[in-house]
């Protein structure tokens, strides 16, 4: 780990908030508590109504439930300073704990919820007090919105400061914790509207298939959440290079140091949220030694590490017949 040295910290030209560790814990606490209660009280209103919609509802709350405490363990986790047992920081614990998360959606969400809905569909039908139901996921509707809205909002904000769509924003961003609250909260609500018309359907036609085919139709959807997530924590996990746009910023931000005349070869990757790993190949001004220019390297690798996107910063000598990147 190199030595401080003075003089200014660089930017890497980019947002250094692309979402704040506290404002994520907020949002995962929020979700936490309100998947918390509607877990309950979808399991009541399942036992006492035996339908299949709230039943897939209730083992996705369920599943949100544990999935948010493994997100905040992940927030908790990789937010931890590196050392020098980890000299690149703990950052993709964020994404394996995320990525348990997510499988834990798979399995006790999707999985339960589809299985539930066909064994309903070929099973004897059951007497549906639907009062309840109604009021159970009017009540979850709410819950659910205002966990969502503060994903959402914090997924605007963060969009506006990198200039992108805030879907595409959430998609792409290294931030799994806020990803992971963003679209479970998406799906609970569209999980909801599914379980209704289920229900609403079968008091309307008489016709317990609706009812079971609304949790099947839940546990696909969740399904299609949880595979993406995982697929998305597992790019990070396997080294996610930066966009070309980003990448572009970063080899700006290294031409704009002074001391460098020119970069011959740059790799960036995300080792955590909001933290890069950087490894470059420059050449420096000047005509100095040996003995200077690897002073005058480990210095510049210094400033790079005080941005607070860098987490570890490696430059080499470029050979001098490689051509120079540009922007």
């Amino acid at each position: 780990m190199s030595e401080e040295t003075p003089g200014p910290a660089l930017s890497m030209g980019m947002p250094h908030d692309e979402s704040s560790g506290g404002d994520s814990l907020v949002t995962v606490i929020v979700a936490l508590a309100a998947n918390g209660l509607l877990a309950v009280a979808k399991s009541v209103a399942a036992v006492l109504t035996g339908s299949a919609s709230m039943v897939a509802e209730a083992a996705h709350s369920w599943a949100d439930t544990g999935n948010e405490v493994f997100l905040l363990v992940a927030e908790r986790r990789g937010d931890r300073p590196r050392d020098d047992e980890h000299p690149r920081g703990y950052g993709r614990a964020t994404y394996i704990w995320s990525l348990v998360a997510a499988f834990g959606l798979f399995s006790a969400g999707a999985v339960v919820s589809v299985w539930h809905g066909v064994s309903a569909l070929f099973g004897e039908p059951e007497e549906v007090s639907y009062t309840i139901n109604y009021v159970v996921l009017a009540v979850a509707f709410v819950l659910e919105g205002v966990s969502f809205l503060q994903a959402s909002r914090q997924v605007q904000g963060a969009a506006q400061l990198w200039g992108l769509r805030p879907l595409h924003f959430v998609t792409r961003t290294s931030n799994a914790t806020l990803r992971a609250v963003f679209f479970e909260d998406f799906s609970a609500l569209v999980g909801l509207v599914i379980a209704g018309a289920g229900i609403a359907l079968h008091q309307l036609t008489g016709r317990a298939v609706f009812d079971a085919a609304g949790s099947i139709a839940v546990g696909v959807l969740l399904a299609f959440v949880a595979v993406f997530l995982m697929r998305r924590n597992m790019d990070y996990l396997m080294g996610q290079a930066l966009d070309p746009g980003l990448r572009a910023q970063v080899l700006s931000s290294l031409l704009a140091i002074e001391e460098i005349d020119r970069v011959t070869y740059l790799h960036a990757e995300f080792v955590g949220p909001s933290r890069l790993f950087v490894v470059a190949a420059v050449d420096l001004t000047g005509d100095d030694t040996e003995r200077d220019l690897a002073v005058r390297l480990r210095a510049v690798e210094a400033r790079l590490e005080r941005d607070e996107l860098v987490e570890d910063a490696i430059l080499t000598l470029s050979l001098p017949d490689e051509p120079a990147l540009e922007p």
